[in-house]
């Protein structure tokens, strides 16, 4: 099957119409925390509370969120002023004395933990980006560029995020040039720095170096640092949806490069290799974790059905398909967002449901806690909106 114009048209209503009548008013103006700031985020089904604990990187991906769909969408004010809400609990509450920023805070953004990577940061850097183009606020652009220095330095080891532990078997993962190169991406894209192109060049070289293996057609979640396979079960686990995320942010690079073939070629193929691993042929949906030679996987939820590599799916076969026109695309499109709608969205309340079984059957009920918030979904729905209407005009 080929997708015709009508029916890009009609995607692309249907995610702007899940975005702003489904998924955002789950989460809006509910979550705004007018008397401590930042937002309460950990919600049940039916969007009721069930704890008051603040997860920072999370706080940071809400305020960037509020101030996109501000920027992009519709210059709403109770978007800015709910932008403005995160960014002021992130500026004057999640930041240590020595400047690491916490993990986990309090409703009243006391510390509760603080975590070895720089993810608190790295959304950090975004929501005050987005929030500066909003708002005008040279402080914020100041922040976020800062911030981004910051995570250069912890990511290419020139700052210390925790006490030196000398690993006898050292690696490397994935997760950083990615995460890094869609901060880039995002930074450059909102208020920009000098620093973003060559940081994105930098981290694509790294992935496809030494994460892509076309030998066995697979994308690597970590790697000894020669980029050998590291024969252990942690250096074996994939996590397919993680690779597919990191695919559309290249094939997103690949339009900013005026459809750069060798970027197009690089995100399809990352895309071809985790979808033939992710893919689940008896059920649908991307797979959590899976064994680079199919042996057992050691984490238990490695069968389940988790949100957000359903969400990066959705996005990279449809710009896949957008960039390349091939027929397999669209297929792949309408497998994963037929399965994901049909089985995750909450008919009733709004919004997704975050862990299934792998069957499909729900396994609990939270839409919001330490790790799921309004993110991956509304990112999904907002990207995909957008870029069909790029692509239909």
């Amino acid at each position: 099957m080929m997708y015709n114009n009508q029916q890009l048209n009609e995607l692309a209503e249907f995610y702007k119409n899940q975005l702003l009548n489904d998924t955002v008013p789950f989460w809006f103006p509910r979550s705004y925390d007018f008397e401590n700031g930042g937002y309460l985020l950990m919600r049940d089904a039916d969007g009721s509370l069930i704890d008051t604990d603040k997860a920072v990187w999370i706080q940071g991906r809400a305020c960037w969120l509020l101030a996109t769909l501000y920027n992009t969408v519709e210059p709403k004010q109770e978007w800015l002023e709910g932008a403005k809400i995160g960014y002021e609990f992130i500026k004057n509450k999640c930041f240590d004395t020595n400047g690491k920023m916490y993990f986990h805070v309090d409703q009243e953004g006391m510390p509760i933990r603080m975590r070895r990577y720089f993810f608190s940061e790295t959304f950090a850097v975004i929501a005050c980006a987005a929030y500066a183009q909003a708002s005008g606020d040279q402080e914020a652009a100041d922040l976020a560029r800062r911030l981004f220095g910051v995570c250069l330095e912890y990511a290419n080891g020139e700052r210390a995020i925790a006490p030196k532990f000398e690993n006898t078997r050292p690696s490397k993962g994935i997760g950083i040039p990615m995460i890094m190169m869609n901060t880039a991406q995002q930074l450059r894209e909102t208020i920009g720095d000098p620093r973003c192109d060559e940081a994105i060049e930098k981290y694509i070289i790294e992935i496809e170096t030494y994460f892509v293996k076309d030998d066995i057609r697979c994308v690597m979640e970590q790697v000894a640092l020669d980029g050998s396979i590291i024969d252990h079960i942690d250096g074996r686990t994939l996590n397919p949806g993680h690779a597919i995320e990191g695919a559309w942010f290249i094939l997103h690079e690949a339009i900013y490069r005026n459809n750069d073939p060798k970027l197009i070629d690089l995100g399809c193929r990352m895309l071809d290799y985790m979808w033939e691993r992710g893919w689940d042929k008896e059920h649908g949906g991307i797979l959590y974790f899976r064994d680079v030679y199919d042996r057992p996987v050691q984490e238990y939820w490695q069968d389940m059905k988790f949100w957000w590599p359903q969400n990066e799916t959705i996005i990279a076969t449809l710009l896949a398909f957008l960039i390349t026109k091939d027929e397999k695309y669209a297929v792949m499109h309408q497998q994963i967002h037929d399965y994901a709608y049909a089985h995750f969205h909450d008919k009733e309340h709004g919004e997704w449901f975050g862990y299934l079984h792998r069957d499909g059957r729900i396994a609990q009920t939270a839409k919001g806690n330490m790790f799921k918030g309004p993110f991956h979904l509304p990112r999904q729905e907002w990207y995909c909106m957008s870029i069909l209407e790029k692509y239909t005009k």
